[in-house]
Order: structure tokens, then C-alpha cells, then sequence
């Protein structure tokens, strides 16, 4: 586990200096009030389509996926405070926070109403919220893999709870050591760890209350889909631990009376990278039904 979290970190670090490079001039920054943040848009025409990612990741890795969408209809991705151009927010980063930030995006860069939401995984809690607290700005929602709430709540699987907290301690000792490096790069990476390890110690807290307490989505189109296989993270736990997984995002499909739940067998965690055509296919179904096709 210690392995495949510094090679995440370090992918995270990469990623946040490539999207500086490359994209500060084709991205547009949009003031919130307490805030910048990134965003990019991509295509024409309604209801548009939002992205929200998972933990950690910024809208580059999202790119692909905008790409496949934007023929159809406009599609938008941004980065949450913080990460790549975006400036850090206030703290703490739960999901009710992060929701009116997102409204607010919307609203100051003039994206139309109602939006069709898609969320991978913490990005899927954050959509949940949005959509509770804004029902009539929302179209529809799919939900890629969102963590399960009887686990990020702490009432089932504890024993994997620690695993979590030591990777929120981990991120957070970055963001409190980096400011005292006379490196600028590692510096710079104090604000992002900051903003991450917040957003995963509130996953676990605040932002699992808030998304555990809405009971419906009424009748909105919603798409709940799962990743099959098994994160090897969770070692021997790892197929139950799947199995569990899978059953609690089956669930979730059924908190709108027009939900649907798809289990992508061969796709891992990151389902837009893995079944592309599949999590396209599942937002383009919504766009049409919004469109009345």
C-alpha cells in the first residue's frame, strides 16, 4: 500500500505541474467570490453536461471523456480548489462545500441550467449533494463507483477505516512539512495536499453525514454504475470487500424511481478510463432523455 500511494502522489504532482503548462492559456479561471477556479468547456448545445472527479484528480484526466461527449452536447470539467490553476478554498473541504462552489462555477461562467451531473467517485458525493440542494438545476445524474456510505460513515468494514486515516495523516504531514523547503517545487505542493487531505478526512466525516441524510432523488434520471474487480489495496478483504462495494452502489440506484444500476465486470475503480464507451453511453442516455429523444 505505501508503494502505490507514493506512485499516486507523485502522478498527482506530474499531473498538477502538466496541466500548468500546458493548459493555462486554453483553460479559463472564474471568479467565485472566496475563489478562482479552473474550468473547461467543451462542445454546444443543452442540457450540459458536468463533470465532477474523484479525489486527487484534475480535469486533464477527464479530458478524454469530455472529448467523447463534447459532439453532442456542451460539456464541462473544472478543478476543485486547489488543484492545478485553481485557487485553494476555505477549509474544511466537505461535500456540502464543495457543492455550492460548484453552483456557484456554474453560475458565474454563465453555464445554462439544468445540468446533467456526472461524479467519479468523492466527485460523485459532491453531485449527490448538488443535486439535493438544487434539484431543479439538475437533469440527471451518473454516478461512477461513489465510495459506499455504510463504510464512509464507519458502520460496516472498520477494520479498513485505517487505511484511510493513514492516508489522510500521510497527505496532511505534506501539506504542514512542504512550506518549510527552501525547494519552490515542493513548496508549491502544501497547498494541494492541504486541500485533499481535507476533502478525504471529511469524506469520512461531515460529507458522509450529508450525503447519508438525503433519502430520494424523487424521480430524476439517475445511473448508478460499479466497478467489477477488485482493488488489490484491500488485500485479502479485497473480493468481499467488492462484493460489498457493488451491492451498496446497487442500492443507491434505487433512491430515485427512475434510477438504473449497470456493474462494468471488467472495469476497475476508474470506470471512464477502463469502459469509456460505457460511461459515455450511460450520460449521452440522459442528454436525450432531457432533449425528449
Amino acid at each position: 500500500m505505501g508503494r502505490s500511494l507514493a506512485a499516486l502522489l507523485g502522478a498527482c504532482l506530474t499531473l498538477a505541474v502538466c496541466v500548468r503548462e500546458s493548459h493555462a492559456l486554453s483553460d479559463r479561471m472564474v471568479d467565485i467570490g472566496s475563489h478562482r477556479l479552473q474550468i473547461h468547456q467543451e462542445g454546444d448545445g443543452a442540457p450540459a453536461v458536468v463533470i465532477d472527479a474523484g479525489l486527487a484528480d484534475q480535469l486533464e484526466k477527464l479530458r478524454p471523456l469530455q472529448e467523447r461527449l463534447a459532439g453532442v452536447t456542451l460539456v464541462v470539467t473544472y478543478n476543485r480548489a486547489g488543484y492545478g490553476q485553481s485557487e485553494p478554498g476555505p477549509l474544511p473541504r466537505d461535500g456540502g462545500r464543495e457543492a455550492e462552489e460548484l453552483k456557484a462555477l456554474l453560475e458565474k461562467a454563465s453555464i445554462p441550467e439544468p445540468y446533467v451531473l456526472v461524479g467519479h467517485s468523492l466527485g460523485a458525493l459532491n453531485v449527490q449533494m448538488f443535486a439535493a440542494r438544487h434539484p431543479k438545476a439538475v437533469a440527471g445524474m451518473v454516478l461512477l463507483d461513489p465510495p459506499p456510505l455504510s463504510f464512509i460513515l464507519g458502520q460496516e468494514w472498520e477494520g479498513l477505516r485505517g487505511m484511510a486515516e493513514r492516508m489522510t495523516t500521510e497527505w496532511q504531514a505534506i501539506a504542514d512539512s512542504a512550506p518549510r523547503s527552501t525547494d519552490a517545487q515542493e513548496k508549491a505542493k502544501a497547498t494541494f495536499f492541504r486541500m485533499i487531505a481535507s476533502e478525504h478526512r471529511e469524506m469520512f466525516g461531515q460529507t458522509a453525514r450529508l450525503v447519508s441524510a438525503v433519502a430520494t432523488f424523487g424521480d430524476k434520471p439517475l445511473v448508478v454504475i460499479a466497478s467489477g474487480k477488485p482493488n488489490p489495496a484491500f488485500g485479502e478483504a479485497a473480493e468481499k470487500f467488492q462484493q460489498y462495494w457493488i451491492e451498496q452502489n446497487r442500492a443507491l440506484s434505487g433512491k430515485s424511481t427512475h434510477g438504473k444500476f449497470i456493474l462494468a465486470h471488467g472495469s476497475s475503480h476508474f470506470l471512464y478510463v477502463d469502459v469509456p464507451e460505457l460511461v459515455a453511453e450511460s450520460v449521452l442516455s440522459i442528454v436525450q432523455e432531457a432533449r425528449g429523444e
